[in-house]
């Protein structure tokens, strides 16, 4: 069967609709009906399915859980990926060192990560506890006397939900900026030496140079997995105390499950989508800048 070259153009494109077609379902679909049902009151217990327009993106800004979910959204991006970077990086560089036992320290880094965020964020409620918890139990041991409830306290349940989000997360971010490491020739340290130039200045001159790149765009992932976070903050402290430590992320999946507020929790989420994107969008800009 002979083919024309016009012909042999399309060929890939009919190949790949199929799987264009499937992701076009999937992904673009939801979020057209999410944005539908935004302009919606649905309020399923109530029965009431009225056309609302924008009232719903007038009321976010009126309601105090939600602004109490922002800040706290806010605080948890911004504290848990400043500690992501300058400590993932820190343990990045050791990870590279040359010593006895470094791939078992390999390995074992890594166990955190691979955990469930769901039995990490039960057995950190376990873990805080005033009466029995390990965190008191150790400061006991220094401090007899000391009592205090981590997680019944807003700034120090908001510390607890960040540390575990660091805990667990970490390592992952610090393997990852490994690999860019092991892409470094180790000549170039060899001539820096030669040159007379001590540690920090062949971090700050030669290596964070070289990584900056990984990091940066580490960091859009990174990112996007805080901003939509949900099963630590569900498993440890379920939002409490009060509305402190409710993630955006859990405010739409008790607005959705819990009230099934469908037309409230719809304009929620097509707010964090816009968030989303455009982060994104700032991320790759100056992800390009770094590559020009």
């Amino acid at each position: 069967m002979n083919i024309s070259k016009k012909s042999i153009r399309y060929i890939p494109i009919i190949l790949i609709l199929p799987v264009l077609l499937i992701r076009g379902f999937t992904t673009i679909y939801p979020i057209i009906v999410t944005f539908k049902n935004s302009m919606y009151n649905i309020k399923v217990l109530s029965g009431i399915n009225e056309f609302v327009g924008f009232k719903n993106y007038i009321e976010v800004f009126k309601d105090d859980k939600v602004i109490s979910s922002i800040e706290f959204t806010s605080i948890f991006v911004v504290v848990s990926m400043f500690f992501h970077v300058i400590l993932g990086t820190i343990l990045a560089l050791i990870l590279n060192l040359k010593f006895r036992g470094r791939r078992f320290l390999r390995t074992i880094v890594l166990i955190p990560w691979a955990m469930p965020a769901v039995v990490i964020g039960m057995a950190a409620k376990w873990g805080f506890n005033n009466d029995y918890g390990l965190v008191n139990d150790l400061i006991r041991r220094f401090i007899p006397d000391f009592q205090f409830n981590w997680l019944i306290n807003t700034g120090s349940a908001r510390s607890a939900v960040i540390a575990m989000d660091l805990w667990k997360d970490l390592p992952f971010f610090a393997i990852l900026v490994l690999s860019g490491l092991q892409f470094i020739s180790g000549d170039i340290y060899e001539a820096a030496k030669v040159d007379g130039a001590n540690s920090f200045q062949i971090f700050f001159k030669i290596t964070l140079p070289l990584i900056i790149r990984n990091i940066i765009t580490l960091c859009i992932p990174f990112t996007l997995w805080r901003l939509t976070s949900f099963d630590l903050v569900y498993a440890m402290t379920s939002g409490g105390p009060g509305e402190d430590t409710s993630l955006i992320a859990y405010r739409i999946a008790m607005e959705s499950f819990t009230n099934l507020n469908i037309g409230y929790a719809s304009t929620l989420a097509i707010m964090l989508f816009i968030l989303m994107a455009l982060f994104s969008w700032f991320n790759i800009r100056v992800m390009n800048k770094y590559s020009e």
